[in-house]
């Protein structure tokens, strides 16, 4: 299965991206009212400059405290984004993702930003993929011809 059938499949399809200069707190509140984990960081909301997650935020209060939440998120953000193309392999992304340690990644094409896909997306469409197998064997074996 490829990345753009996970991103076909997926309920929301939008990127959340904040510019480079919002600070952490208000960051942190639409992660919390979107109910998500991570946004992309970008002038423009096309092309993706960094990534910032819950994780950063909170190892950035434990490092610092409350008063980082003023801080713009390009302090806290990872700026070598690990991205993939619409075209690439889930599973592929998938272990990259597990590898990496990380739950989100931007889905790239020519420097523009056209979806993310999650680790979760990823184990769903894989979960889906493996059951449609599995179905199919099951249909084989107990065929009487």
């Amino acid at each position: 299965m490829q990345v753009q059938h996970i991103l076909k499949n997926k309920a929301d399809d939008g990127v959340v991206t904040v510019t480079p200069g919002t600070s952490l707190h208000a960051a942190a509140k639409i992660l919390a009212e979107r109910r998500i984990g991570t946004v992309i960081v970008s002038e423009d909301g096309i092309t993706p400059q960094g990534i910032l997650s819950e994780r950063d935020i909170v190892r950035c209060l434990s490092a610092k405290g409350a008063s980082c939440l003023d801080a713009p998120v390009e302090d806290h953000m990872t700026r070598d984004l690990k991205t993939c193309a619409r075209n690439d392999d889930a599973v592929d992304v998938l272990g990259r993702m597990t590898e990496g340690r990380f739950r989100h990644m931007p889905v790239v094409e020519d420097g523009k930003l056209v979806g993310l896909i999650t680790i979760g997306d990823t184990v769903k469409a894989r979960l889906t993929e493996l059951a449609m197998e599995k179905d199919a064997l099951e249909g084989m074996i107990s065929n009487t011809w």
